[in-house]
């Protein structure tokens, strides 16, 4: 009898444990006609922002080899985040649209699978955050964005992204008149949408509070 019962307790445990290493993967079909974020009742919930609105441009870097790395880490190059955060970020780019500029976004949440490869690439805390603590790309709520005009032309924000030097930071001022105007119209319109920059990256914004959701695993698959 005690046999019969520890074989059925190691039963469930064994698939518990395959069901808490199953992985979660997100849906990156475009739908096709534009959803209404207000709508979407789960504020935590992970949305693929292109099926939101048509007024952003993608322009996902670690899709490609055209980063710091120097590798390509995503598997393609969506734009997931969470429902907040796309709610804020569509606001912030309607005031863009209201001035002819808009949001060209560079990077968006980043599962912890991704950033265990980062890591390993590049294992600097000075450049990628630790996979042990998690940055808040891995919690949905950061996302790494320039300017483009109505011609789609970006604007100058003196350095590329993904640039460490003392250039790429807020507080750098030893450059012309009109890069800083344009880095501070991006941070007064960020900062009035609920989001807050992160000092030594002009091209960084985090979501205010998203530092307290946790980190995530979840994978998209790519459409076909």
């Amino acid at each position: 009898m005690k046999f019969r019962i520890m074989k059925k307790i190691i039963c469930l445990l064994l698939i518990g444990l395959l069901l808490s290493c199953k992985s979660t993967y997100l849906d990156s079909k475009k739908s096709p006609a534009l959803l209404d974020i207000t709508k979407e009742n789960d504020s935590n919930a992970f949305v693929n922002l292109r099926n939101y609105s048509s007024d952003f441009v993608f322009d996902m870097k670690y899709a490609t080899a055209d980063n710091f790395l120097k590798e390509k880490v995503y598997p393609c190059d969506e734009c997931f985040l969470r429902v907040k955060t796309v709610k804020a970020l569509l606001e912030a780019n309607k005031s863009f649209l209201t001035k002819g500029f808009r949001i060209k976004l560079y990077d968006c949440y980043r599962p912890k699978a991704i950033q265990k490869k980062m890591w390993k690439i590049v294992p600097d805390a000075n450049f990628v955050a630790n996979p042990k603590k998690g940055s808040i790309h891995n919690r949905g709520g950061a996302v790494d964005i320039s300017l483009v005009d109505s011609l789609g032309v970006e604007v100058n924000m003196g350095t590329k992204f993904d640039f460490f030097g003392e250039e790429a930071s807020h507080k750098y001022q030893n450059l012309s008149e009109e890069i800083l105007a344009n880095r501070k119209f991006l941070k007064e319109i960020m900062l009035q949408h609920n989001f807050k920059s992160f000092d030594s990256e002009w091209w960084h914004y985090n979501l205010n509070g998203s530092n307290k959701d946790e980190v995530s695993n979840q994978k998209w698959r790519c459409a076909d």
